[in-house]
């Protein structure tokens, strides 16, 4: 079982790093299932928004709920998470490879997408996961072992997951084919 994990230090750039990832997987023609976080600056507000692109080719979702802008706490908005882990588990099917932006809170409590992470890998999928620091002990507990810390740049990372692709896709083999032995008569 292939699954690597990246943590970045710096609000977004976990993202950042993830979607250039993303870009290069899909510059392969690597057929990805997972999620890609962007978050919109507002001007007018503490907290960003945070939109989700569903891969391959889903739609992108707000997962965040704007509460004003002197709102505090959780702007996660779990039900649009929900229906995208419904995306992202069907989205399976069709893969060679899992990509999800963030291991947060919802999986840290078994929520989220940690099912569709465990259903990839039983599948023999590679999994690229972006932890946080706050997450992390709850992702090490999940991975239990199976997970390799990546260091976080994208050519080491984009090297991993080509590395892990190979790991798991079927070896083309070739078959020499010995004629019959001929009996002489």
């Amino acid at each position: 079982m292939q699954l690597g994990y990246v943590s970045v230090q710096g609000r977004g750039e976990i993202d950042l790093l993830l979607a250039d990832v993303v870009a290069r997987l899909e510059a392969r023609n690597i057929a990805l299932a997972g999620t890609v976080q962007t978050n919109i600056e507002r001007s007018d507000r503490r907290h960003c928004d945070m939109d989700l692109r569903l891969l391959p080719d889903g739609p992108i979702v707000r997962i965040s709920v704007d509460r004003g802008a002197e709102a505090r706490g959780c702007r996660l908005d779990a039900g649009v998470l929900e229906q995208s882990v419904l995306w992202v588990t069907k989205a399976l099917d069709g893969a060679e490879f899992l990509i999800v932006n963030k291991f947060g809170k919802q999986e840290a409590e078994g929520k989220g997408l940690t099912g569709v992470i465990a259903e990839a890998l039983e599948r023999g999928l590679p999994v690229l996961v972006g932890v946080n620091g706050l997450n992390l002990p709850s992702f090490l507990d999940f991975a239990s072992d199976m997970a390799t810390k990546l260091t976080p740049d994208v050519q080491s990372v984009a090297d991993w997951c080509f590395a892990a692709l190979a790991e798991t896709r079927p070896q083309t083999r070739s078959v020499s084919v010995k004629e019959p032995a001929i009996m002489p008569a």
